[in-house]
């Protein structure tokens, strides 16, 4: 990493899987909706973007998984994984095939990019016609997003404001923070300006924070109640 720029993820490898160990039910049921947004990825090839330490693709087949990953740290362990990481970098470094993939997805990491049109027209244009994009995040407009910019602007959870309304164990103050955080009509907005027409919406964390890890959640449609949504757009 000598001379390299840190990155903002550099550094959380560990906390972040972690984070979701201690959330199990919290995770279980992201990773539904994860499963859920990606449907039958047999035969087809993938791109995710942002992708982390690897800890959602560890359990599904990620044999035809590629990702781009700016944290040495996430990408190392997401090649352990089973991702075969392409670049270890952003996704404004990378220049992309035309129409080589059947699906790209963004797993949380819009939350931290600053020009979403930019690298979602990339996409569009990485993908084979019919393909799909698909953007799972926390939106800006959430309970779960709320939370985030106020930890962020707060610099702290533990902020009396804050006293018996917070989970046992919120996001990571230091992750949280470094979000750029998105709302979902606002990437909605940027795809159809790229042309898109063919949309649909999955969401899960529908409860309240403090409750959300009592018991894993079923996915259901929309996209404008919960705390973690899947955008689907098809080219």
């Amino acid at each position: 990493m000598n001379g390299e720029k840190k990155q903002k993820f550099d550094g959380y490898a560990a906390l972040y899987d972690e984070w979701f160990m201690k959330n199990e039910n919290l995770f279980t049921s992201e990773l539904r909706l994860f499963e859920k947004a990606l449907g039958d990825i047999s035969g087809k090839r993938l791109l995710s973007v942002g992708c982390g330490s690897g800890l959602f693709e560890s359990y599904i087949d990620c044999s035809n998984v590629e990702g781009i990953e700016p944290s040495t740290d996430m990408g190392a362990i997401a090649v352990k994984r089973g991702v075969n990481v392409i670049h270890f970098g952003l996704i404004e470094e990378v220049e992309l095939p035309c129409e080589a993939y059947d699906i790209i997805y963004f797993n949380g990491s819009s939350s931290y990019m600053e020009d979403l049109r930019l690298v979602y027209e990339k996409s569009l244009r990485a993908l084979k016609k019919g393909g799909r994009l698909i953007l799972l995040d926390v939106p800006k407009e959430s309970a779960f997003g709320f939370m985030y910019l106020l930890g962020k602007n707060l610099g702290t959870y533990d902020h009396e404001a804050l006293h018996g309304v917070m989970p046992e164990l919120p996001y990571p103050l230091g992750l949280a923070s470094s979000g750029v955080w998105h709302s979902s009509d606002e990437k909605i907005s940027i795809l159809k300006e790229l042309g898109v027409t063919n949309f649909n919406f999955y969401q899960t964390l529908i409860k309240n924070p403090m409750y959300t890890n009592e018991e894993p959640e079923e996915v259901s449609d929309g996209y404008k109640s919960g705390g973690y949504v899947a955008i689907i757009a098809e080219k």
